[in-house]
């Protein structure tokens, strides 16, 4: 039967990673895989990771199960990183949450849960957006529809377009959005049209869906969260899902939080005995070291004063390399073409090259950028930015 079988298509990202991989060159810059670096190429354990497992491997006395919503101290404490104290929603008990492996399994979660008690639905996506949102969505039956987001010729979000766009919506379909640091193109809705979107949610009878990977890595854990929460302060319903592989740099261990919100407690309990029957039938119980390791943080005063830190040192350090990249630019002779860079959001952006331009510097500079542009700024350091500048001011 297997001689049935075609070959996956590949995927862009992780075929660049095993050519850069064989590439023989000494001056080479990885530009496509989406982790944090530091200015070694390193990605490291955070500190108070590290403080948090020791103490894990102190006070763990059993493998067992931790049932299917996950540890209950993860759940309250990745409420209150992402929808801060207090929040309305919160206080009023409308908000329930699960620990899942990963963002990618809270996205994942959350659609089989629609898809199993409302049916299957549209689902917008932005334009572009993280590749793996229509497959992980779309899979379990979802259509996959597409609004307009931002144009790589003008380098600038098309909120206008969105907006006449998403005005086309039927009542019942879902609009996913990043909550920030927006994958793959770093440009993010200001807190105005967070509003404007939520207003026209609530009139459309639409069902919001977030998926916000990457806060602190923007402005700050509040600031880029900012929008998220308001909307959760406004729509009667909305669905989350939360990763801690890049802020909490735990990529491989896989937790993330799949978060519910319903119009009251009653339908919150309801619909998440719905979602656990979800996960249950996925993975049937969620992992344990990632969650522990979160909880510890965000419940324990110095070392989450110790990882925020670390933190804002991370974003800090991405956000300079933006301005920095964009002055030697400018000094090269660019003239602003790139100055967009400097004030976009997160890990990612485009770069403005086209395909041809990207495989000459990816040929003749040993650069690596995936053909849609997208680069990881996490992946220049002081030590290369140079390099790129002048890689790119030559293919140009």
């Amino acid at each position: 039967m297997f001689e049935q079988i075609n070959p996956a298509p590949y995927d862009p990202i992780l075929s660049l990673m095993e050519v850069y991989k064989q590439d023989p060159r000494t001056e080479k810059i990885d530009l496509g895989v989406g982790v944090y670096k530091t200015e070694e190429g390193a990605t490291p354990v955070m500190a108070a990771v590290k403080l948090a497992e020791q103490r894990r491997l102190e006070q763990e006395d059993s493998k067992t199960y931790v049932g299917l919503a996950g540890m209950p101290q993860f759940n309250e404490a990745i409420l209150g990183l992402l929808l801060g104290d207090n929040h309305s929603a919160v206080n009023d008990g409308r908000v329930k949450a699960t620990s899942t492996p990963g963002g990618s399994g809270a996205l994942r979660i959350l659609a089989d849960f629609v898809v199993n008690n409302l049916g299957s639905r549209k689902v917008w996506l932005s334009n572009p957006s993280w590749a793996n949102h229509a497959s992980l969505v779309g899979g379990v039956g979802h259509e996959i529809a597409y609004y307009p987001y931002y144009d790589q010729a003008t380098s600038s979000l098309t909120f206008d377009a969105m907006m006449s766009t998403l005005e086309t919506a039927d009542a019942g379909d879902i609009v996913l959005i990043h909550g920030c640091c927006h994958n793959p193109c770093g440009a993010d809705l200001n807190l105005e049209q967070w509003q404007q979107v939520t207003d026209l949610i609530i009139r459309k009878g639409l069902l919001p869906f977030v998926d916000i990977a990457y806060q602190g890595l923007g402005d700050s854990l509040d600031d880029d969260a900012a929008g998220m929460r308001l909307m959760a302060s406004q729509v009667p319903e909305m669905l989350i899902a939360a990763s801690c592989s890049k802020n909490f740099g735990l990529y491989r261990d896989r937790i993330g939080a799949a978060v519910l919100i319903a119009q009251n407690k009653e339908q919150a309990d309801i619909a998440y005995s719905q979602i656990l029957g979800s996960v249950r039938g996925n993975y049937s119980m969620p992992p344990h070291h990632g969650a522990f390791v979160v909880a510890e943080i965000l419940q324990d005063e110095a070392l989450y004063a110790n990882w925020r830190a670390e933190l804002e040192a991370m974003t800090a350090r991405v956000n300079g390399l933006r301005t920095g990249l964009v002055d030697e630019l400018n000094r090269l002779g660019a003239g602003g073409r790139f100055d967009f860079i400097a004030g976009q959001k997160g890990m990612f952006s485009f770069c403005g090259l086209s395909v041809d331009q990207i495989h000459r510097v990816r040929d003749e500079f040993g650069i690596y950028i995936v053909d849609s542009s997208r680069v990881n700024m996490a992946g220049v350091s002081n030590n290369n930015l140079g390099y790129l500048a002048n890689a790119i001011m030559t293919v140009i």
